[in-house]
């Protein structure tokens, strides 16, 4: 059996172990966060104390280790400050390197990261159809498609799919982001997120993208709030840091949901079935 937390940022649920001696193996992780059959989340992080702050390691539903995840690097920092580990702002090292977070009350968590890298036009041929659209990353990839037409229709389900393994992007694929640009400060956004294998609430990296793309299209200007799936809003903002470095903030929803034990039946699930 092992104790767990269960975390959510904006609607993007997680489960965390704290300081375990070893990762879950890729099957485990698979199984707990199966949904209907385990525990279920979009993903799994581990988190262990640093003389810094905390570092976590952060895999997804999938059972593959993903070098970032800020809805999930909010709630680690969530959590964190739930186990007494700081009273104010703390260094998260990520697979993207360190990020600082600090909460906002009892329920927001903002994040200081670097800008996001350039994004770059990358128009996707599909079934003879020509998506324009643009690619960016921000720890993760994510192909970010402008959408100007209401996102309760968007196909994010069947179209995300097809898209997020499309041969462009190899085999490790891409998280899709569909975005409403609405005004200057503020746009809509449902996120296709590989590794989950489906549409999630929210996706951090994903608004971070998307920001950026809007910025490069000059759609939009900071500060902005992005409506997600989940309701809840996030908010990106540039951050002025003493060094210079230009740095944006990520701040929004990030609560702790409950804790637990796992007991074994949430490891032990059966295979696929193989209808006749």
């Amino acid at each position: 059996m092992r104790s767990y937390y269960r975390l959510s940022g904006g609607g993007n649920d997680f489960l965390a172990l704290v300081g375990p001696s070893e990762d879950p193996a890729a099957d485990e992780i698979r199984s707990v966060c199966s949904r209907g059959l385990s525990a279920g989340a979009d993903g799994l992080f581990v988190l262990e104390r640093t003389a810094a702050g905390a570092r976590m390691r952060y895999f997804n539903a999938d059972g593959q280790a993903a070098e970032l995840c800020l809805n999930g690097t909010r709630c680690a920092v969530r959590l964190a400050h739930h186990l007494q580990w700081a009273t104010e702002s703390l260094t998260i090292d990520t697979g993207a390197g360190p990020i600082v977070g600090r909460a906002v009350g009892t329920s927001e968590v903002a994040l200081h990261l670097p800008r996001p890298e350039p994004p770059r036009v990358h128009d996707l041929g599909e079934n003879g159809r020509e998506l324009p659209g643009w690619f960016v990353t921000v720890g993760v990839p994510h192909f970010v498609l402008p959408w100007f037409e209401t996102l309760t229709q968007a196909p994010v389900s069947e179209l995300g799919a097809v898209l997020c393994h499309h041969r462009e992007w190899g085999h490790k694929g891409s998280n899709i982001d569909f975005v409403r640009f609405i005004d200057p400060h503020r746009f809509e956004i449902r996120t296709y997120e590989r590794g989950v294998e489906a549409e999630t609430l929210a996706c951090g990296t994903g608004v971070m993208a998307a920001t950026a793309v809007g910025l490069a299209q000059g759609e939009l200007d900071l500060p902005v709030r992005a409506l997600t799936l989940g309701g809840f809003e996030l908010e990106v903002d540039a951050v002025s840091e003493d060094n210079g470095e230009d740095q944006w903030s990520l701040a929004g929803d990030a609560r702790l949901i409950a804790e637990g034990t796992l007991h074994p039946g949430a490891f032990d699930l059966p295979p696929e079935p193989q209808w006749s």
